[in-house]
């Protein structure tokens, strides 16, 4: 009896280490596509804050949520948009990011004291926390890593075009048949 114990504890052990290997490779699979495709992924994310807008609408009309809940989700998904402005460069000193880092935390406390005076089934619970909550906070997360390494052809994070002409041009002397390199 005690043998088959240890087993079950044993393949419980193996099983959550496949799972944490899946969910990282998954991870970085999509960090990669992320970096690879920024526009596409700006696009994405900005459909998933319209997304969440209606959810946190329809929320409201339909079943009757606090309005000071639906409001802050709402200021914080307007905040969003804010951070899309500059993608994929997300600063993490900018006002802009730290309210947004702010407003995960005030509505993550509203969501909990609501659903704790309110019942609602666990999985309607989970579809809230999913679409108000966590999936654009993780879209940003996982896409923090995309502006290092975008070409330099784009805009920079400081909102000024790449200098590539800095270097004043260089004659060639009279032996040389190269043109001037600038």
């Amino acid at each position: 009896m005690w043998f088959m114990y240890v087993l079950s504890w044993l393949s419980l052990f193996i099983q959550v280490a496949f799972i944490t290997l899946a969910v990282a490779a998954g991870l970085y699979y999509l960090a990669e596509l992320i970096e690879e495709y920024t526009v596409a992924t700006s696009r994405i994310i900005k459909y998933m804050i319209w997304f969440s807008t209606a959810v946190l609408i329809g929320l409201y009309v339909f079943e009757r949520f606090p309005s000071g809940m639906i409001g802050v989700g709402l200021f914080t998904n307007l905040v969003y948009f804010g951070l899309l402005q500059t993608f994929p460069f997300i600063m993490l000193t900018s006002p802009n990011f730290i309210l947004s880092c702010g407003l995960v935390v005030v509505n993550h406390y509203l969501a909990f004291q609501f659903f704790a005076e309110e019942y609602y089934p666990f999985s309607e619970v989970l579809a809230y926390f999913t679409f108000c909550l966590w999936i654009i906070p993780f879209a940003f997360f996982v896409s923090l890593s995309a502006g290092e390494n975008v070409l330099p052809s784009t805009m920079q994070p400081g909102g000024s075009w790449p200098d590539y002409q800095s270097r004043r041009c260089r004659r060639p002397s009279a032996a040389s048949w190269a043109r001037p390199s600038c």
